[in-house]
């Protein structure tokens, strides 16, 4: 991995629900890609989710997002597509992040701004979290200085109202790990438009690598740096 790929802004795109939308968003250059098989006007299907993660790069990580689904349940679903990673957007207990965590290759955990919760979250065996509006989905911005309330020493991802407008503030104040958006890179839900997606990535590069550039500021250390590069590895 060399410099640039430590230093960069991982940018995920959420809400993928056809082939077209995902190579889109790999050729762009999105780190990974979010498949929703929660209740959402985006949700898709393991046979629609394995079909596309076929004609996938294999270095683009892929991410299924849940809420409150039974464990035994998730891992059937990533066996049967292939996915990468998983994202609980729920409120699974510890017991049941910790087992999701043994099993597969990289676990996002995702917490609402303002809860209370995000102040536990370094205890959470996940490998990412994400901070996420009150009503994920909605294309709502929540205040970024909410996020502030994560521990330290966590990759910390915001969402939340993201685009391609706002997507380079919220990375100079915040100064995560990495960002994901869905709505705001849509055409309509479930179906992205090619030139907000663009914007987007481009953006979040932009401002990734200026605050790359500066030092790192002492007093900011509770929002987690993008210094840090992401060292889950796929199986050789």
């Amino acid at each position: 991995m060399n410099e640039e790929d430590r230093s960069r802004v991982w940018v995920k795109i959420c809400g993928i629900t056809n082939e077209d939308d995902a190579l889109l968003a790999t050729a762009l250059d999105a780190d990974a890609l979010g498949f929703v098989f929660a209740p959402s006007k985006r949700q898709v299907d393991t046979e629609t989710v394995r079909d596309i993660l076929r004609r996938l790069p294999r270095e683009v990580h892929t991410v299924g997002v849940f809420k409150n689904e039974k464990p035994e349940r998730i891992m059937e679903i990533v066996g049967r597509t292939g996915l990468h990673g998983v994202q609980l957007h729920g409120r699974e207990p510890r017991s049941e992040v910790e087992w999701l965590h043994e099993r597969v290759q990289f676990l996002i955990q995702a917490f609402a701004a303002g809860d209370a919760a995000l102040a536990d979250a370094g205890r959470s065996p996940a490998d990412v979290i994400l901070v996420d509006s009150p009503a994920p989905g909605s294309g709502k911005v929540f205040d970024w200085r909410l996020a502030e309330g994560a521990p330290s020493g966590i990759r910390l991802v915001i969402a939340g109202g993201l685009t391609a407008e706002n997507v380079g503030d919220s990375i100079r104040l915040v100064r995560p790990w990495g960002v994901d958006v869905s709505t705001g890179v849509e055409e309509k839900p479930g179906k992205k438009d090619a030139t907000r997606l663009r914007l987007f990535v481009a953006a979040a590069r932009e401002a990734g690598a200026e605050i790359a550039d500066r030092p790192t500021d002492p007093t900011r250390d509770d929002v987690g740096g993008v210094d840090r590069p992401w060292d889950w590895q796929l199986d050789e």
